[in-house]
C-alpha cells in the first residue's frame, strides 16, 4: 500500500479504540447536508421563551429522519441503529460514542411535525446541488487522471471514427412513492370524502341564503366498507360498489357547480385545495371511462389524490410487479416526489467510447417521457436527450412533444373536456 493509498479517518472518539474511515456513506452524508439551513429553519420555529426543556441539537432532529429514511426501519429500531452504529452517532453531529440512547423514540413524531413542506423545499436544493458538485469533481478528477489525458473534446473527436455496434436505450428509473396500493375503489373514496370537505368549504360564505347540498356521505361510507372489509370480495360486487363511488362523486362535482353558481368563490379555497378538486374531475373522468368500457387501463393514469404526479409502472420485478412513482432522469439524485430535470451536458458522456470495448452504439432509443409536475423545471424533448448523446434516433415518429402545463388547461390531464372549474 502506497502512502496516496492510506485510508483517512475523522475526528471520533471511541473508548475501544480505532477510528472512524472518512469513506463511510454516512460521512460522506454529513457533508453533503447543509446543516446551517436545517438550524436556520429549525430555529425559526422554536418558541423563544426560555421555558422548558431546552430542545434537541436540530442536525440530530433532521439527521434521525434520514436516517429512518434510508434505513427503512420504524421509530423504534431507529433509535437502536443510533445507539449500536457509531457512524449514525457521527452523523448526528457527535463526537464521542454515546453508550445510551439519545434521545426516546417518540420523539421521531415530533421531529416530523417540526419541519414543514417549505423547509424540505429549501434543504431538498441544496442536497442536490452538493452531491452534484462533489460528483462533477470526482469525475474530473478521474479524467485528469487517466492515462491517455486527452479532454472531452479530444475524445469526441476521435470517437467520430470508432465503429458503431447495438443500441443504447436510454432508461429512466422510478422514485418511489410511500403510498399504499391503489384499487379504484379506494381511489373514488378518497375523492368523494375531499370533494364532501370542499362543499363545506365553498358552503361557508352562503350560509343563511340557501341550504347546505346533501352529499349523503355516511351511506357512501357505509357503501365502501362494505366492500374493503370483505376478505374476498367479487368482480361483480367489487363493480357495483365502484359505480356507486362514481354516482357519489357525479353528485359532489354536481353540488359545487351549483355553489359556484349561487355565489361562492374558489378563492376561498387554499392552492392544495383546489388542486384537488383538478385532480377529483380527472379521476372521475379516468374512472368513469375504465368502468363503462370495462376495462383496466387508461393513459396518464391518476393513482393519488394528493400526488397526482404519481404513475403506475410495470418492473416485472420479482419483489413487485409494478411500482409507483415518478420516473427520474437523473443521475443518482432527484428531486423528492418530483422528476428531476435533465442536464443535456450530463449526456454528452455518451459520446464517449467504453474502453472496453472501444465502439459507439449504432442507434439510441429512448423511453417516452413524463413531464414534470413542476412546468418551471427544465425538461428537454426526447429527440434533445439522443440528439445530445450523438446517436441517430429510432423512433423518432413515436415521440410526442411535451403537453402543455396541465393547471393552463383549466384541469389535470385535460380538464376542460370534463368542465373543471378555473380560478381567474
Amino acid at each position: 500500500m502506497t502512502r496516496c493509498d492510506q485510508p483517512e479517518f475523522v475526528d471520533f472518539y471511541l473508548p475501544f479504540g480505532g477510528k472512524l474511515a472518512s469513506d463511510n456513506r454516512w460521512v460522506k452524508l454529513a457533508g453533503l447536508v447543509p446543516w446551517e439551513v436545517v438550524e436556520r429553519r429549525y430555529s425559526g420555529m422554536m418558541a423563544q421563551s426560555g421555558m422548558g426543556a431546552p430542545p434537541l441539537p436540530s442536525r440530530v432532529a433532521f439527521g434521525a429522519m434520514i436516517i429512518k429514511e434510508r434505513l427503512g426501519v420504524s421509530d423504534e429500531e431507529t433509535v437502536e441503529q443510533i445507539r449500536e452504529n457509531p457512524y449514525l452517532q457521527y452523523f448526528l453531529g457527535y463526537h464521542e460514542l454515546l453508550q445510551d440512547a439519545p434521545f426516546d423514540p417518540s420523539m421521531m413524531v415530533h421531529f416530523r411535525s417540526r419541519f414543514a413542506q417549505e423547509d424540505y423545499d429549501e434543504i431538498n436544493p441544496e442536497i442536490i446541488r452538493k452531491a452534484t458538485e462533489q460528483n462533477d469533481r470526482t469525475e474530473n478528477e478521474t479524467e485528469n487522471e487517466s492515462e491517455d489525458g486527452s479532454d472531452s473534446e479530444t475524445e469526441a473527436e476521435e470517437s467520430e471514427g470508432l465503429a458503431k455496434s447495438g443500441k443504447l436505450l436510454i432508461d429512466a428509473t422510478v422514485t418511489p412513492a410511500d403510498i399504499t396500493y391503489p384499487t379504484d375503489l379506494k381511489l373514488l373514496n378518497a375523492a368523494r370524502e375531499k370533494l364532501e370537505h370542499l362543499i363545506d368549504l365553498l358552503h361557508r360564505r352562503l350560509v343563511g341564503r340557501g341550504k347546505k347540498p346533501r352529499t349523503y356521505r355516511r351511506k357512501a361510507r357505509r357503501d365502501f366498507l362494505a366492500i374493503v372489509k370483505l376478505k374476498r370480495a367479487g368482480a361483480k360486487k367489487v363493480r357495483k360498489a365502484i359505480g356507486k363511488q362514481l354516482r357519489y362523486v357525479r353528485r359532489d362535482l354536481g353540488h359545487i357547480d351549483a355553489l359556484l353558481k349561487a355565489g361562492a368563490d374558489l378563492h376561498d379555497l387554499k392552492d392544495y385545495d383546489y388542486r384537488c378538486l383538478l385532480v377529483a374531475h380527472e379521476i372521475y373522468r379516468q374512472q368513469l371511462e375504465m368502468w363503462q368500457e370495462k376495462k383496466h387501463r387508461i393513459k396518464d393514469r391518476i393513482v393519488r389524490l394528493s400526488q397526482p404526479w404519481v404513475r403506475p409502472m410495470v418492473r416485472g420485478k420479482a419483489s413487485a410487479k409494478v411500482e409507483f412513482g415518478a420516473k427520474d432522469l437523473s443521475r443518482g439524485v432527484g428531486w423528492l416526489y418530483d422528476p428531476a430535470p435533465v442536464e443535456l451536458g450530463r449526456l454528452q458522456r455518451m459520446r464517449r467510447p467504453p474502453r472496453a470495448s472501444g465502439v459507439l452504439p449504432g442507434a439510441a432509443r429512448a423511453l417516452p417521457e413524463i413531464r414534470p409536475r413542476r412546468p418551471d423545471l427544465p425538461h428537454p424533448s426526447q429527440s434533445q436527450l439522443v440528439q445530445a448523446a450523438g446517436h441517430s434516433a429510432l423512433g423518432a415518429a413515436a415521440w410526442k412533444a411535451p403537453q402543455a402545463d396541465r393547471a393552463e388547461r383549466g384541469g389535470v390531464g385535460g380538464g376542460e373536456s370534463t368542465g373543471s372549474p378555473g380560478r381567474d
